[in-house]
């Protein structure tokens, strides 16, 4: 005889499994779907508990949601950093951050400001600007 499972969540009976469906995630304007998940929902509340395979899955494309940005990131630092060249201290001392960020920036220890960005962004395109601040 199989035991009737209540949602964690709201205490609800009505816990029903799904097979084979498809969720989408979305990071910061950065979507991914991943299909085939299976797992119980419960008609009530909504809840989702996605059985093991289907949870490594999610936590995986999620994962990579947020880590391939940033990698991407990493690297258009180092790469305008380097096209102006200038050290990390330099550039650390023109962005107005701690002797260390641009390391850290570098490596994806930390995030830099969405103003570091821009400005870095902008001097990589108009690079002649550089003269101006230092």
């Amino acid at each position: 005889m199989s035991r009737k499972q209540s949602c964690a969540e709201c205490g609800a009976d009505d816990v029903r499994s799904f097979r084979n469906e498809d969720f989408q995630m979305q990071d910061e304007g950065v979507s991914a779907v991943v299909s085939g998940l299976s797992g119980v929902r419960c008609a009530k509340c909504g809840d989702t508990v996605f059985d093991a395979e289907s949870a490594r899955r999610y936590a995986e494309a999620g994962d990579r949601l947020v880590i391939d940005p940033r990698l991407r990131q990493q690297k258009e630092i180092r790469r305008i950093r380097r096209k102006l060249r200038l050290s990390q201290v330099e550039a650390s001392r023109l962005t107005g951050g701690g002797h260390n960020a641009f390391s850290r920036y570098e490596r994806g220890e930390a995030t830099p400001l969405p103003a570091v960005l821009n400005l870095l962004r902008l001097l990589d395109k108009h690079p002649d600007l550089l003269k101006e601040l230092v």
